[in-house]
C-alpha cells in the first residue's frame, strides 16, 4: 500500500462512481432508439417501408354503374341494348375486358381468308392453328380425299362484302361468336388431267357462310378458333 497515497485512492473511487453513473444512462435501452446507420443500405433506416400484413388480400375495385355502362358503350353501339345479341356480347366482355365487336370482326375476316386459301392449298399447318380439333379433322379428311384423286383446287380470294355477328354467348368460360359472312371467290377444281370438274376459273362467285369462332377466356392465348361451319 506504500505505492498509493490518499489522493490517488480518492481519484480512483471518484472514477468508478462516474463510470457507473454514465453506464446507468448510456447503457439503458428504451425501445425507441434508431437503428445504427448502414452505409450500404439503399434507403435510410427511418424511411424503410412497413411490410403489409400477410393476411391482407387486395380485392378488385368494384365498378360503379356509370363505369359499367361506359365499358359497354362499344357493344351498345353495335347491338341494340336489351337484345339477345347485346346480352351475349356483354357477357363475353365481362369475361374478357379486351373484347370489342368491331375488332373481332376484322380479325375474323382475316382468319376467314386465311382458312379458305389454306384449305384450297392443302396447307394443314395453317389450318391447325386456326381450327378446333373437330373442324380440323373434317378439313384434313376432305383434303386427303382430294389428294387421293390427284385433284387440285385453284382459288383466288376477291374479298368480303359483308360480315356480321349474328349471335354471341358464354358457355362456362368459353366464348362463342357466330358470324354471317358474304364473300367473293374465284375457285375451280381440276382433275389429274387438268380438266375443270367443279367451279369456274374465270367467274367470281358469291359465297355465303355462317361460321362460329370460340375462345377460352381463361387462356392467355388471345386467338379464337373456328369451331363450326355452315352454308347460309
Amino acid at each position: 500500500m506504500e505505492f498509493f497515497d490518499i489522493g490517488t485512492i480518492l481519484f480512483l473511487v471518484a472514477a468508478v462512481v462516474i463510470f457507473y453513473q454514465l453506464r446507468s444512462v448510456l447503457g439503458r435501452r428504451t425501445g425507441s432508439e434508431r437503428p445504427p446507420f448502414d452505409p450500404y443500405s439503399s434507403k435510410p433506416a427511418e424511411k424503410e417501408a412497413v411490410a403489409a400484413p400477410e393476411n391482407v388480400v387486395s380485392l378488385p375495385r368494384r365498378r360503379s354503374g356509370a363505369e359499367a355502362e361506359t365499358n359497354y358503350a362499344a357493344i351498345d353501339a353495335f347491338a341494340k341494348p336489351g337484345t339477345d345479341l347485346n346480352k351475349g356480347l356483354r357477357a363475353i366482355r365481362d369475361a374478357d375486358p379486351s373484347f370489342e365487336p368491331k375488332s373481332f370482326i376484322e380479325g375474323a375476316k382475316m382468319a376467314y381468308e386465311m382458312i379458305v386459301l389454306a384449305y384450297a392449298d392443302g396447307d394443314r399447318k395453317t389450318l391447325k392453328n386456326l381450327l378446333s380439333r373437330e373442324v380440323y379433322d373434317g378439313f384434313v379428311t376432305a383434303i386427303a380425299d382430294r389428294e387421293t384423286r390427284s385433284e387440285k383446287v385453284q382459288s383466288s380470294f376477291v374479298g368480303i362484302d359483308k360480315a356480321d355477328i349474328v349471335s354471341a354467348e358464354m358457355k362456362g368460360t368459353e366464348a362463342y361468336v357466330t358470324l354471317r359472312i358474304v364473300s367473293e371467290l374465284i375457285s375451280a377444281t381440276r382433275d389429274k388431267a387438268g380438266e375443270v370438274i367443279d367451279g369456274d376459273p374465270e367467274t367470281v362467285a358469291e359465297v355465303r357462310d355462317v361460321w362460329t369462332f370460340s375462345r377460352d377466356t381463361r387462356s392467355s392465348d388471345p386467338n379464337w378458333k373456328l369451331v363450326a361451319t355452315a352454308e347460309d
